[in-house]
């Protein structure tokens, strides 16, 4: 059990776990490739990012797969001047999870998160549980509520 699942069992909130397994190689991107083998829809599976503000503060953006987050946009929701993506140690080392496996539920340290507007539009949708090959289902209000997330355009 992970961080990220044990936090949704103490929060008692409703969530389905979905185990998958890629080959070496894949058509598309990552995250596409982990839909397809969930079997759900690419807007409903969302990737956790980590990006770091010009204030050196660490935020989590939460995007639909199928999309790119727009620095820009998530700089402006932050109040920053701008953002880039965090070093892959330094977001390792503040959540607890490593790179391709990091949730949104259950980090080492909270960091405020800001999710894409798309995700209002998916009663449930698909984040990582914690580990590479290990996806959770949750309905999409419940992680807006339990990561405090700012709901806002995110991708392009």
């Amino acid at each position: 059990m992970t961080p990220a699942v044990k936090f949704l069992e103490k929060q008692g909130v409703a969530y389905t776990v979905r185990r998958y397994e890629l080959g070496d190689s894949h058509a598309g991107t990552y995250g596409e490739a982990v839909a397809k083998a969930i079997g759900a829809e690419p807007h409903r599976v969302f990737k956790t990012l980590i990006a770091q503000l010009n204030s050196g503060e660490l935020v989590a953006a939460v995007v639909p797969v199928s999309s790119t987050l727009d620095l820009r946009a998530l700089a402006a929701a932050a109040g920053a001047k701008s953002a880039a993506m965090a070093p892959p140690q330094a977001a390792e080392k503040a959540t607890g999870y490593v790179t391709g496996g990091i949730s949104p539920f259950g980090q080492r340290k909270a960091l405020r998160t800001f999710a894409d507007r798309s995700i209002e539009t998916s009663p449930k949708v698909f984040v990582s549980a914690g580990r590479r090959g290990l996806q959770v289902e949750v309905d999409s209000s419940d992680l807006v509520r339990l990561c405090d997330a700012s709901v806002v355009e995110l991708s392009e």
